[in-house]
């Protein structure tokens, strides 16, 4: 089965966990959706979209790319991860962000954590993440025990 893991991300950190993912499953390919758009889907059985979260609200790429391919996402292998680092809004992330009959065809979909870098973050963006979240220092939360789940799920 050819898997393709579709990403879209600001800082990197989806990205690694994608790449977290598909070192999990034989033959996966990463894609980063915000570098060279979209590829065709024909040819992969299972396809894997994962986006980093800021204010509740997933990457524009990721949101124009289950736009344009809701009905071919019908008939693959689907899952959903989102990256961030409060997971405590999970489900409203999800049913905010992707459309009822994509949540109800993925076989997984699971927050993986995410990753605070002050040095990739602007001046205006640290402002923000230290008076919402008290984050000033770098913060790696991404979860390989969920990240192994997820896989497992997906393989099943």
């Amino acid at each position: 089965m050819k898997t393709l893991i579709l990403y879209a991300t600001k800082y990197g950190a989806a990205g690694e966990i994608a790449s977290r993912i598909a070192s999990r499953i034989n033959g996966a390919v990463t894609h980063d959706m915000k570098q060279s758009g979209f590829p065709p889907l024909t040819g992969f059985d299972c396809v894997i979209i994962g986006s980093s979260v800021y204010a509740g609200s997933i990457r524009k790429e990721a949101k124009a790319f289950l736009k344009q391919n809701a009905q071919a996402l019908q008939s693959k292998k689907l899952g959903l991860f989102l990256c961030g680092l409060d997971a405590s809004k999970e489900n409203e992330c999800f049913t905010d962000n992707f459309p009822d009959d994509i949540i109800k065809a993925a076989k997984a979909k699971a927050f993986l954590g995410g990753v605070y870098d002050p040095k990739k973050a602007g001046f205006a963006e640290r402002l923000i993440m230290k008076a919402v979240t008290k984050h000033s220092e770098y913060k790696d939360a991404i979860d390989d025990k969920k990240i192994e789940q997820f896989t497992s799920d997906m393989k099943k």
